[in-house]
């Protein structure tokens, strides 16, 4: 369940989180479309800091101009209105979560002249994963859905609706005794997890399927810029599932997952199945990052 805090941003006011609701016939609340995005702030040594705010801002515009939804509020607002919304929940760590949505007014798949609504709620969360994951790594399961591909869907949009995909995918895993779901896509190589980008490494070289198989993600892209700075080799390149079963290592990573170790996937163990060392090295230096312990990446962080 979802740890509630005291206020939502809506609209440009901050209402009750119990207050924070919408009709029935809210047009995304049937259609899914809209946007949102999935924003980490961290407690660090001078206080709290969100993690590459300003990519994730500028992803939810560029979902809502793949969607052809005008946003009513700037980036400098919506970047306004997370800052005061972890203020006034007076939180040290959370988790944001941005909504652009169409609103009630005109039924029908064609959206005419629906109010667009934006909403921002902040609450504590944990580990997705959970933290043994985080640890020890998470069982995964090839997914019998396959990712939507670019021709069914604007892909690299987050959008509400697309995410049935991964609930179908997330609830076939857990029901067959799995922690995660990993999507192949429509030509059987490798995509991503329900909600995450995934890595493997393989002689040394760190691996992660291209940009048309996947969502440009925040983390992923932190992670190669990171691993490039440590004089690791990264590929963007077409994978099988079976180069999973015989990789070295692998992991998830987004901003939910954080960067969590994969140590089976489709009941074979992922290198000795437990965490190795260059996803240690990266998943260390990511939380330090994200902790304000490391200064050369203090320009990813926005300390409130």
């Amino acid at each position: 369940m979802i740890e509630e805090s005291k206020k939502i941003w809506m609209d440009g006011e901050f209402v009750n989180w119990a207050d924070a609701n919408v009709h029935v016939l809210t047009h995304t609340l049937h259609y899914g479309t809209g946007a949102f995005e999935g924003i980490r702030c961290y407690k660090t040594g001078k206080g709290s800091a969100i993690f590459r705010l300003q990519e994730h801002v500028a992803r939810l515009f560029d979902s809502c101009h793949i969607l052809n939804i005008k946003c009513p509020f700037t980036p400098e607002q919506i970047s306004r209105a997370i800052i005061d919304s972890i203020k006034i929940n007076k939180l040290r760590e959370c988790y944001i979560r941005p909504l652009i949505y169409i609103g009630y007014g005109a039924m029908g798949l064609f959206i005419k002249d629906n109010p667009v609504r934006v909403a921002v709620a902040v609450w504590p969360w944990g580990a997705y994963l959970g933290e043994e994951g985080i640890k020890n790594g998470i069982r995964v399961k090839v997914s019998s859905f396959t990712r939507l591909h670019a021709n069914i869907t604007m892909t690299k949009s987050k959008t509400c609706g697309d995410y049935v995909n991964s609930t179908l995918a997330k609830s076939e895993a857990l029901a067959s005794g799995y922690d995660e779901a990993l999507l192949l896509d429509t030509n059987g190589y490798v995509a991503e997890g329900t909600g995450q980008n995934i890595f493997i490494v393989r002689n040394g070289v760190l691996h992660t399927p291209p940009l048309p198989s996947v969502l440009e993600g925040i983390t992923r892209r932190s992670i190669m810029e990171m691993a490039k700075k440590q004089k690791i080799e990264v590929r963007e390149t077409y994978f099988t599932r079976d180069e999973i079963y015989i990789a070295d290592e692998a992991f998830f990573t987004g901003t939910a997952a954080e960067v969590t170790p994969i140590r089976e996937v489709d009941g074979r163990s992922v290198g000795g199945g437990k965490p190795g060392p260059v996803t240690k090295k990266l998943q260390g230096l990511f939380f330090k990052i994200v902790k304000g312990e490391a200064p050369a990446y203090k320009a990813w962080l926005t300390t409130i």
